[in-house]
């Protein structure tokens, strides 16, 4: 997206500035950069007009010209540091954002699968039978096979019809 005006030989290199830049506009913010910075202000001013005339280097007759050229250089270089540590930020937090992005979709996904797994696991539940029906069906089977043992004994038979060579299968 951003081009390039001067190539850069190696890659290192303009991530090493990017780094110094952050850490520059880094210190820039803190308190103490803030006080270092009242304190080098006070002591020039307190310099420029306390000390012998022949001393002075920055008159206060005239506004401490100096001191104003100097806070205005500092101040032209922190503004694009500044400016290029928020774009390196900006960077790392759309890769970042594109990040949680694909993470978010793939949880989606998944819970979407796993929803899908329950909603088939709950059908395949419904189909199956349950412990009473299975009770159910064999005492079914057994008074069924009971009268069909009793229908034979009363009409002739002697030997049940499942048990083979007169023996019973049941206990």
């Amino acid at each position: 997206m951003r081009t390039r005006v001067l190539p850069t030989r190696r890659r290192g290199r303009g991530d090493t500035f990017g780094r110094a830049t952050e850490g520059i506009a880094r210190g820039m913010g803190t308190p103490w950069f803030l006080i270092g910075l009242t304190l080098f202000c006070v002591v020039w001013m307190a310099y420029n007009t306390l000390a012998p005339k022949p001393w002075q280097f920055d008159s206060a007759a005239i506004g401490f010209t100096a001191l104003t050229l100097v806070l205005s250089l500092q101040a032209s270089y922190a503004a694009p540091l500044i400016l290029l540590a928020q774009n390196r930020q900006d960077d790392r937090d759309r890769v970042q954002f594109e990040q949680d992005r694909q993470r978010a979709e793939r949880n989606l996904a998944d819970t979407e699968y796993l929803a899908r797994e329950v909603v088939a696991l709950r059908l395949a539940m419904r189909d199956m039978a349950s412990k009473d029906f299975i009770r159910a069906e064999l005492r079914s089977l057994l008074e069924e096979l009971d009268r069909r043992d009793a229908d034979e004994a009363a009409f002739g038979g002697g030997e049940p019809a499942y048990g083979g060579e007169g023996t019973s299968t049941r206990g």
